[in-house]
């Protein structure tokens, strides 16, 4: 196996026409690390995502996952590499069941070193989704389709995760059990990029932390220094 983190970014740097939206942007995370992304809304967090998985036009810089060069790659193609991307507005096939959502998103996985996700492991880890496996996905909850685009994710059997502002949008008790759900993926081994605004819910998840502001790295350390210094939250959080 590769020695190189599950991903490391250097200097990105991503633009929506002529309007530049990143500024070098660096980061990396470790193999079986959470790292968090964190920003308010407009901050870049999710163009910075979006430039990782290769859905943006126009970017340079330097994106390696387990090593391998992406930057010139188009999306499918790090797809096949093991990256799992769930996007901020979900995406869900509304007009398929639960259950033909789940089955378009499977593929056979890349790396054996972990179990593979099977219908029935995340049914075990989405109860909700396994009692509405035979609804469409324009008749479930708004945080059941979140979880619907998670567990989609999954069952392309991914070795790095990009979840893209999970908490937003969804009622507190559903944010928790988001949580709890997540924190239990992270313990079977995955490599996850969470990008939140919410620092509740990315204390639950994350070891480290990247503060973004205007499409720039202004902050990183270790959640815990987060958490503990309201000041840092204040600046780059509050509305």
């Amino acid at each position: 196996m590769s020695s190189a983190p599950a991903l490391a970014v250097d200097k990105l740097n991503a633009w929506y026409g002529a309007a530049q939206i990143l500024y070098a942007v660096s980061l990396t995370v470790a193999r079986g690390e959470v790292v968090a992304l964190m920003g308010r809304n407009g901050a870049g967090k999710s163009t910075t995502m979006k430039a990782i998985m290769g859905l943006i036009p126009r970017r340079s810089g330097v994106v390696r996952v387990d090593g391998d060069d992406t930057l010139a790659l188009r999306s499918f193609e790090i797809a096949r590499l093991g990256v799992g991307f769930t996007p901020e507005d979900r995406r869900i096939f509304s007009d398929l069941t639960v259950l033909e959502n789940l089955e378009i998103g499977q593929r056979k996985p890349k790396d054996l070193q972990f179990p593979a996700w099977s219908l029935d492991r995340v049914f075990d880890l989405f109860p909700n989704l396994a009692e509405k496996r035979h609804q469409l996905g324009a008749f479930i909850s708004g945080g059941e389709q979140q979880m619907l685009s998670i567990a989609r994710t999954l069952m392309g059997n991914p070795r790095l995760l990009l979840l893209d502002e999970p908490s937003e949008g969804v009622a507190p008790v559903v944010v928790e059990q988001l949580a709890n759900t997540l924190l239990l993926v992270k313990q079977q081994g995955l490599s996850i990029l969470l990008s939140e605004q919410n620092v509740a819910f990315a204390q639950i998840l994350a070891d480290r932390a990247y503060m973004l502001e205007k499409g720039q790295i202004r902050w990183t350390g270790n959640m815990h220094e987060l958490v503990r210094d309201p000041e840092l939250q204040r600046s780059y959080l509050a509305l």
